[in-house]
């Protein structure tokens, strides 16, 4: 953040470089997402709060929000299904103004063998993890398009990377959200639209508070930095790539503590 005069006072005040856009991070209620919204909130941004289910979280995020002087809003959507993606960008539109950040971060896991796999269980990962991402995009490009600038971000894994036994289809979503990303970066690069991935590794959320301890331990001694990453170093990329990623368009960013190079 730049300093700016403060015309009151004559103290220096902060200039928040996203004042005046309007953000939409989908799945921002909790974990990964909610640490992205509030480091774009804090520059200054307007802020849509996305959640499938859980509004009680909604409510609290975007409560804090206010109290800061964000614009904000908070929008229920089911991301899987495609008329709801547009949908919620639309009324984000209309409430907020046009989007000109997006952050496609929902996702889920239904982690399960190959044999064991049903086909629902996949079709719910594809659909959320990787469908998503096509349809929100789909419906937030064209306004970015007239306007001239525009910044997506993806939210991939280091499963789309690497693989991992009994994740198939988080993994095949994941890959395909690199994939995608990289070939729309190609297509809308010359509209002023940056699209990158970021590929996170075990990040300390509530998604993996179900993991056994035993399992932790023999992931993170597989981590060349030896811990866990934050939600809020996943967030503070994501700022960068909004603040100050002017050339970086089509990039997969690891953040993963070294585990995949």
């Amino acid at each position: 953040m730049r300093l700016a005069q403060d015309t009151l006072g004559g103290k220096p005040a902060v200039e928040k470089r996203l004042q005046g856009k309007v953000a939409v991070v989908t799945g921002s209620s909790r974990g990964i997402g909610k640490a992205i919204a509030k480091a774009l909130a804090a520059e200054g941004a307007g802020m849509a709060v996305h959640y499938c289910r859980g509004r009680e979280h909604a409510d609290e995020l975007a409560a804090e929000f206010e109290r800061r002087g964000n614009r904000v809003g908070i929008f229920q959507a089911d991301v899987s299904r495609p008329e709801e993606c547009h949908r919620l960008l639309e009324q984000v539109a209309k409430q907020l103004g046009p989007v000109e950040i997006l952050v496609n971060n929902a996702g889920i896991n239904r982690d399960r063998s190959i044999r064991k796999m049903s086909a629902a269980e996949w079709d719910e990962v594809i659909g959320t993890n990787l469908n998503s991402v096509f349809h929100c995009t789909k419906a937030a490009m064209e306004p970015m398009i007239a306007r001239g600038w525009g910044r997506i971000i993806n939210i991939a894994s280091i499963i789309g990377q690497t693989g991992a036994f009994g994740q198939a289809n988080y993994a095949a979503a994941k890959a395909g959200v690199i994939a995608f990303t990289k070939s729309v970066a190609q297509e809308l690069a010359k509209y002023g639209i940056t699209v990158n991935a970021i590929c996170p590794g075990f990040v300390d959320t509530d998604m993996m508070a179900s993991m056994p301890q035993a399992a932790k331990d023999a992931v993170r001694s597989r981590i060349p930095l030896g811990r866990f990453g934050e939600a809020d170093e996943v967030a503070r990329l994501v700022r960068f790539l909004c603040c100050e990623g002017d050339w970086i368009t089509g990039a997969q960013l690891n953040i993963n503590g070294g585990q995949f190079m």
